[in-house]
C-alpha cells in the first residue's frame, strides 16, 4: 500500500467513528490546553513579582540600624546604633562584593509648596546613585548628579504624584518649590512607578534631593547627630555574591561600633534578593506543579487514545483477517494502526496549541493586577508540550499497532463481533 491510500484509508477510518474520534481528541487537546496555560500562569506570576521587586530597587539590600542583642567587650546589650557618615566610606573600601554603598536620610515633615499648591511630602536625601539602585527612572528633565552633590546645590526631583500636586498641569521642570522655605529648582520629575512595597512610603509621593543638600538643610533629628542617617542602601556585585556582600557589610559595621559582627537585631538588613530567591523557588514550584498536573491530564488523554484504537483493533479483526489472507504484510498493517494513533495525537495536540495560545492572547488583552504580567505562554511550554504529545503519540499508537499486525489471519476470518 503506497503512503497516499494509506493516509487516504486512515482518514477514512477515522471518519467512520467521528464521535469516538473527536472524544479522543478532546482529552488529547484539552491536555495541551492545561499544560500551556499552567505553565503560562505561573511564568506570568514569576514575572510579575519580580517587576515588582525591580521597582523597589535592583538587588537591594535595607541595612537598618538598631540595638545590641548581645554583650561585647564590656558594652552592654540593649545600645542603641546609629549609622554615621564614616561607616559607608569604610563599607565601600572593604567590602569588595558589594558594588554600592550609600545613605538615605529622609524627613517626612518638611512643608513643601510652590506657587500653585502646598503640601507635605517625604523628603529623602542620598548620592545620585540612588535613581539607578531605587529604579527611579526620569520621566521628564533629570536626577542630581555628582556636582548637585559636590556643591550641594538646592536642586530637587519629584515623585510623579509629589509633581502633579505640586505643579497641577504644569511642566515642573525648572520652577521653583520651597522645602521648609528654602528655595529648591525642581530638575527632574519620575516616570510613573508601580510599587507594591516599601520600607518608608511610595516613591511617587516623595521629594529627591541631593544628600549634601539634606544634610545642611534637613539634618538628622535627635537622638541621630549632623553625622548620622537613616538606613544604608548596598547592591551586590551581582546575585551570587550577595551573601559575601552582606557578610562583609556585616562585619564592617560591627567594627565600626563596636558590637557582634553576629548580632543581628544592631544590624536588622531586608534583603530583598533573598525574598526574590525564595518567591522564585515558590512559584517555580507551583509551575512545576501545574505542569504536572497538565502532564498528567495529557497521558490520561494518551491512555484514552490507546483504549480507543485497542477496541478498533478488536472491531475490524475480520477486516484484517481479509486484508491478510489477501497478501496485506503485517508491517502495512502495523503502519495504519499507528498513523491513526499518531493523527489523531498530533492533530488534537495542534489545535489544543492554537486554543492556548489563543486564550493567552486574550487574556493579556485585559488589565492585569500588578503582581501578574498574564499568561505568558513561553516556547519552552510549547516545546514541552510538543515533546510530551509525541512521547504519548508513540506510546498510544504502538502496543495497539503491533497487537493489529500480529493477529493470525486464520483465526480472524473466524472471529465474531461481540463474541
Amino acid at each position: 500500500m503506497v503512503l497516499r491510500d494509506l493516509i487516504s484509508d486512515v482518514f477514512r477510518t477515522l471518519w467512520s467513528h467521528k464521535l469516538r474520534t473527536f472524544l479522543t481528541m478532546f482529552g488529547i487537546a484539552w491536555g495541551i490546553v492545561s499544560i500551556v496555560l499552567m505553565v503560562a500562569a505561573g511564568e506570568g506570576l514569576r514575572q510579575g513579582q519580580a517587576e515588582q521587586a525591580r521597582n523597589l530597587g535592583k538587588d537591594l539590600m535595607i541595612v537598618f540600624h538598631g540595638r545590641t542583642s548581645l554583650q561585647v567587650g564590656g558594652a552592654r546589650a540593649g545600645r542603641p546604633v546609629r549609622w554615621e557618615d564614616a561607616d559607608v566610606v569604610a563599607v565601600q573600601s572593604e567590602s569588595p562584593d558589594c558594588q554600592y554603598a550609600i545613605p538615605e536620610l529622609e524627613q517626612n515633615d518638611v512643608r513643601a509648596h510652590s506657587n500653585y499648591n502646598n503640601a507635605a511630602f517625604t523628603v529623602t536625601g542620598s548620592h545620585p546613585e540612588f535613581s539607578y539602585i531605587r529604579s527611579l527612572d526620569v520621566g521628564q528633565g533629570r536626577f542630581y548628579d555628582w556636582d548637585d552633590q559636590r556643591d550641594a546645590r538646592r536642586v530637587a526631583f519629584l515623585g510623579s504624584d509629589a509633581s502633579k500636586q505640586l505643579f497641577p498641569g504644569r511642566n515642573p521642570v525648572g520652577e521653583t518649590l520651597y522645602l521648609n522655605d528654602f528655595p529648591y529648582t525642581v530638575i527632574g520629575v519620575m516616570a510613573q512607578k508601580k510599587q507594591d512595597s516599601s520600607y518608608d512610603g511610595w516613591d511617587v509621593q516623595k521629594v529627591f534631593i541631593p544628600f549634601a543638600a539634606m544634610r545642611r538643610d534637613f539634618p538628622d533629628k535627635p537622638p541621630g547627630t549632623p553625622h548620622t542617617f537613616d538606613q544604608m542602601l548596598v547592591t551586590p556585585r551581582s546575585v551570587e555574591q550577595h551573601e559575601a556582600c552582606k557578610h562583609e557589610v556585616r562585619a564592617v559595621l560591627a567594627r565600626m561600633h563596636n558590637y557582634d559582627p553576629t548580632d543581628k537585631e544592631a544590624c536588622p538588613i531586608w534583603d530583598t534578593v533573598q525574598e526574590a530567591k525564595a518567591f522564585r523557588q515558590m512559584t517555580d514550584g507551583m509551575k512545576y506543579f501545574l505542569g504536572a498536573v497538565g502532564i498528567v491530564t495529557l497521558v490520561l488523554g494518551g491512555l484514552g487514545v490507546m483504549n480507543v484504537m485497542m477496541v478498533a483493533v478488536r472491531e475490524r479483526t475480520r477486516e484484517i483477517g481479509v486484508r491478510k489472507a489477501l497478501g496485506a504484510r503485517a508491517d502495512s498493517i502495523l503502519k495504519q494502526f499507528f498513523l491513526e494513533a499518531l493523527l489523531i495525537a498530533l492533530v488534537s495536540g495542534g489545535v489544543g496549541l492554537g486554543i492556548a495560545y489563543g486564550i493567552c492572547s486574550l487574556v493579556n488583552l485585559l488589565p492585569m493586577p500588578d503582581f501578574f504580567a498574564g499568561l505568558l505562554a513561553t516556547w519552552q511550554s510549547g516545546l514541552l508540550a510538543f515533546g510530551l504529545l509525541g512521547t504519548v503519540a508513540v506510546l498510544a499508537g504502538v502496543y495497539p499497532a503491533r497487537r493489529a499486525a500480529s493477529i493470525d489471519p486464520i483465526e480472524a476470518l473466524r472471529y465474531e463481533a461481540g463474541g
